[in-house]
């Protein structure tokens, strides 16, 4: 979730906003690590940002008020968990969730490529076609972790497909994003961020936000 450094989450790529809503923590992209940031060296984030989030909270709610809801905020929520427990025949979850997990591995792992990536995109949204007539065989209204795991993968779904299309615009290679197809870093047209927004009719809109470079210009990676 791209946030500024008292993580406020960001709505856009101008640096617009969201009154109210912060992120912290390994949530939270502050970006300080570039475009790789190695697994459990999240410290940074958890101990300054987090602090600096919760100072930044804490002085927001008390001068906030109570911000104006639709009358039936929760109403698409509940419809979708309707619609899911009186479904009766269809894919369980968890194979959708297998297929998804294999075609990422497969084609939006470490090593990428174009037209392995096209394949992802092309399968995640089959997925997601699959994933509306899943069948969930526990109907019960509390504790039901099919549901649970049924509403993650819509979720991981949309994740899904937003990395891949990601990976398949940003033809060079930079940090954990290695495009065999195209090896080398480029700054000139790649030293952004990306921002991916779902819009009418489902299509995913990819736009960028170049990086502010400050104190440590970026150089080769030689080791």
């Amino acid at each position: 979730i791209p946030t500024d450094i008292n993580g406020q989450v960001f709505m856009d790529e101008k640096g617009t906003l969201v009154p109210g809503c912060y992120a912290a923590g390994e949530a939270a992209c502050v970006s300080v690590h570039g475009a790789n940031r190695l697994g459990t060296n999240s410290l940074l984030d958890l101990v300054v940002f987090g602090k600096r989030a919760g100072l930044a909270m804490a002085e927001y709610c008390a001068t906030a008020g109570m911000p104006q809801l639709p009358a039936d905020p929760t109403g698409p929520i509940t419809a979708e968990f309707e619609r899911l427990l009186a479904q009766t025949s269809g894919e369980p979850a968890a194979k959708i969730r297998e297929e998804m997990q294999n075609t990422m591995m497969d084609f939006v792992g470490v090593f990428r490529e174009q037209a392995g990536i096209q394949k992802a995109v092309d399968k995640v949204r089959e997925l997601q076609d699959r994933y509306r007539t899943l069948v969930i065989m526990d109907k019960g209204r509390r504790y039901n972790l099919e549901m649970l795991e049924a509403w993650e993968l819509g979720s991981l779904l949309e994740l899904a497909e937003v990395t891949a299309e990601s990976a398949l615009a940003r033809t060079e290679s930079r940090g954990a994003h290695s495009r065999e197809d195209f090896p080398d870093r480029d700054d000139a047209n790649w030293l952004k961020h990306t921002f991916a927004y779902r819009r009418e009719g489902g299509r995913i809109e990819l736009r960028y936000k170049p990086v502010t470079i400050t104190r440590f210009q970026p150089k080769e990676r030689v080791y």
